[in-house]
């Protein structure tokens, strides 16, 4: 299908301070839009510029929740060339969540072509500092007229852009995190795999306790038994427990992240055992309590990796690896990072370029 592209005849100024960034504030001059209808499909691909949606009051995104969405982002290289970081991935796992919730799917090489199309045509937004780079943020909503629950007959795959500044501009710091033992994040057989806004809106309530008691995330239980280990915040999860890496085992309420997924692959290329397993709180918290928790990360696209220094659970909490960053997790994020901004050799295939 062909892009049709119009540019803004009205650009805005770009920022000047790239430490002033922050992420998702400062939106780029262009967005990717394409419809679909039942009984027709995709259609009308294009780029125009960026601006305010016009939707019904009944639209079913609104009463619903009737949309998707994915995050990643084009990084800039020391040489001023603007790279992807497997961009196919989130094609794949948007589907997999348009499939879950009922909305259309997509030609996903197509997708890569409608980032690639918009990122080339925004180029001059993609950040130039250490550790910044261009949020993308593609989603699908369905906006029917009308308030019958059913699937929907049109909905949008929308695609902008941010510049984001380093997420890490204080340096790579351990956060501090609780177990959250009263609310539940997805239970199997709902939406957790599912990259869907109702995730994220479940998981608010748990935030704000945590953040009041001095946590920056809150580490889920699954919702069945309340017993085993899951992700957290918005990242998942990662242990070092007695000189072995594990983490939880996806099992249809844990997001399948992409970063989650590259450390795995990066760890087996490079000769690393690594477990996806059932991890009760129980473990956990006994592994913390004898010293063999040795380290403990979060993970996703926009930290790449979060080191833990400290875990609480019901007012007791118990501090990893001293608070400081263990050497897997430095590694990890290193390794990762280098990969992306093209500071290493892409050894595994992962990068597209902009060209």
């Amino acid at each position: 299908m062909e892009i049709k592209v119009t540019k803004n005849p009205n650009p805005a100024a770009k920022p000047t301070d790239e430490s002033k960034l922050g992420f998702g504030k400062i939106f780029t001059d262009h967005m990717f839009v394409m419809d679909w209808y039942r009984g027709k499909g995709w259609e009308n691909a294009r780029i125009e510029p960026f601006g305010y949606l016009s939707i019904h009051p009944a639209s079913t995104v609104l009463h619903y929740g009737a949309e998707i969405f994915e995050g990643l982002k084009a990084y800039r290289t020391a040489d001023g060339k603007v790279q992807l970081f497997r961009p196919i991935e989130n094609a794949r796992r948007m589907n997999n969540s348009a499939l879950r919730m009922g909305l259309p799917t997509f030609d996903e090489d197509f997708f890569v072509q409608a980032i690639k199309e918009l990122v080339k045509l925004d180029e001059d937004w993609v950040p130039h500092g250490d550790g910044t780079s261009l949020y993308i943020r593609p989603f699908i909503s369905g906006d029917d007229e009308g308030l019958g629950v059913h699937s929907v007959a049109h909905a949008r795959l929308i695609i902008i852009l941010a510049p984001s500044g380093s997420y890490y501009a204080g340096g790579l710091a351990p956060v501090n995190i609780m177990i959250e033992d009263e609310d539940v994040r997805a239970v199997r057989g709902g939406t957790g795999y599912a990259k869907c806004g109702g995730n994220y809106g479940a998981s608010i309530r748990a935030g704000e306790r945590a953040e009041h008691k001095g946590y920056a995330q809150v580490l889920w239980l699954d919702g069945v038994e309340r017993k085993y280990i899951e992700e957290v915040g918005a990242m998942n999860i990662m242990f070092k427990i007695n000189g072995k890496i594990c983490t939880p085992a996806l099992n249809g309420s844990i997001l399948p992240g992409i970063t989650r997924k590259s450390i795995l692959e990066l760890l087996a290329h490079q000769g690393v055992e690594a477990e996806e397993r059932l991890i009760s709180a129980e473990e956990l918290l006994a592994a913390a309590e004898n010293g063999t928790l040795e380290e403990a990360w979060g993970c996703g696209t926009a930290a790449v990796v979060s080191p833990v220094g400290k875990l609480a659970y019901k007012d007791k909490e118990y501090v990893i690896n001293g608070g400081k960053i263990g050497p897997v997790t430095q590694k990890l994020y290193d390794d990762l990072t280098a990969i992306q901004w093209g500071r290493a050799a892409d050894e595994l295939g992962w990068v597209e370029p902009i060209d």
